[in-house]
């Protein structure tokens, strides 16, 4: 049974972004199989082009570039006629490493990729979702939205800015008949760390890692991370679609989702630990201790 607001239109009609692979491309089929029109987002034109070979209803839209936002809002209102429904913000990378050994344009690159661009889309379709008194914003934040753990600094930063912009949008759209919800996973299936690496070569690079006081464990990370270690509580991403569903479809969407052990674990921690025994058991989670 379907428990949607009779108040949308059908087809309820989607953005998402970052849909080339991972997530964001489970959601865009899973969606569609729903009955949702779906308007996959990509950076690269080569990526739209294979969505639209599926038969999506593809744009191109980058978070680091603000032209490609603006167009791509414009043309997703165009094509609904201004009732655009939802938009899942996702697609976000992180750069490996100690804080201190993190370039600041690497930082600053990294922002506007997963901050500074979703708050760029975000308002430009606030206007059109007011304007019909209901819509639906899903935010993909991460266990690391809330709790900080070493060599993560720049996306845990990242995520701990989206998630209290994303407190303050729900408060300030309260009674508005907008919904904003985060979902937040520990470790999903996805190129997330196939990215990661290509990153940090970029940003810090094997000078960098050699000329850091911590190359010992860059080098034990980058093995670890080469070799893809599974773990034993990694879920595909149709776990994370689960609860997009629920935060679309619901009635009374939650404000956040957990995904995976290890952000449920991390919730418990964060709320029961005082600082230093949170931090302890970050550290120990981090280095991959037993």
């Amino acid at each position: 049974m379907n428990d949607y607001p009779e108040s949308f239109p059908r087809p309820r009609s989607i953005l998402i972004t970052g849909s080339s692979s991972g997530i964001g491309a489970s959601a865009a089929h899973i969606l569609r199989g729903r009955d949702w029109r779906v308007f996959p987002a990509a950076r690269r034109q080569e990526d739209v082009d294979r969505l639209t070979d599926m038969g999506f209803e593809a744009i191109r839209l980058d978070y680091e570039d603000a032209a490609s936002i603006r167009a791509g809002a414009e043309a997703v209102l165009e094509r609904t006629d201004g009732r655009l429904d939802a938009v899942f913000n996702n697609g976000a990378y992180a750069i490996p490493g100690a804080l201190e050994d993190m370039p600041t344009e690497a930082l600053r690159a990294l922002f506007e990729a997963n901050f500074i661009g979703w708050h760029d889309l975000t308002r430009q379709l606030i206007p059109a979702m007011r304007a019909h008194g209901s819509g639906r914003i899903v935010q993909c934040s991460s266990v690391l939205g809330f709790v900080a753990l070493k060599y993560r600094g720049a996306y845990t930063a990242s995520k701990f800015a989206l998630e209290g912009y994303s407190d303050t949008l729900r408060q300030e759209l309260r009674g508005s008949g907008i919904h904003v919800s985060l979902i937040e996973p520990g470790p999903i299936e996805t190129r997330f760390t196939e990215n990661a690496l290509a990153n940090f070569d970029r940003w810090i690079g094997a000078d960098g890692m050699k000329a850091s006081r911590f190359h010992k464990t860059y080098e034990k990370r980058r093995q670890r991370m080469e070799a893809g270690e599974q773990g034993p509580f990694k879920l595909p991403p149709e776990a994370v679609v689960k609860k997009l569903v629920h935060a679309l479809e619901a009635k009374r969407p939650k404000a956040r989702y957990h995904v995976t052990v290890p952000t449920t674990i991390m919730a418990v921690a964060k709320r029961v630990l005082p600082t230093g025994l949170l931090d302890r058991f970050c550290i120990r989670a981090a280095d991959g201790e037993k």
